[in-house]
């Protein structure tokens, strides 16, 4: 299901899934139904999630209201976080890089700011920050992530001396 969702360039656990190819994305791009059908996949993967796409002209994202239930789940079954990992991807890959960076900082925010999702901050900090395909992006993340991690001194995913210059 989520492999016809959000296809990528390379090998998921499912082997027998072929890699899309770069013509393919482009060929999706350009068809105005594929990407409304792309977006609407992405919500109905949000709210599964207890999340909700609030503007989608720019990706901003806010709990929904089923969100305490939604994250239970989302704490217990830490399957969801490859998943969370190959949509972000994707979104890359179709050319929504600024979705991206507000679910990685929606994710930043809820493990790190308001300990709502203990069990998913891993996986935020090793994995859905390092989808973001905009360095600048990715260090403005990095380094939201490193003013909001506890104990500061342990924060391992970026260095301090240029963290603590970072503008």
């Amino acid at each position: 299901f989520l492999l016809r969702l959000f296809p990528l360039r390379e090998h998921g656990m499912n082997w027998r899934a072929k890699p899309l190819t770069q013509q393919e994305i482009e060929a999706f791009k350009k068809s105005e139904e594929v990407m409304e059908r792309f977006i609407r996949a992405y919500q109905l993967m949000l709210r599964f999630y207890g999340i909700i796409l609030t503007n989608q002209e720019t990706g901003e994202l806010k709990r929904a209201e089923n969100w305490t239930e939604r994250f239970q789940n989302l704490n217990r079954f830490s399957h969801n976080n490859l998943r969370i990992t190959r949509i972000l991807k994707c979104l890359g890959e179709m050319g929504y890089e600024h979705y991206q960076v507000h679910l990685v900082k929606f994710f930043l925010t809820e493990t790190l700011v308001k300990e709502t999702l203990p069990n998913v901050k891993r996986s935020a900090l090793d994995y859905f920050l390092f989808t973001i395909r905009s360095k600048q992006k990715r260090r403005e993340l990095v380094h939201y992530a490193w003013q909001h991690y506890k104990p500061q001194g342990s924060f391992v995913w970026g260095p301090h001396d240029k963290l603590l210059k970072y503008r």
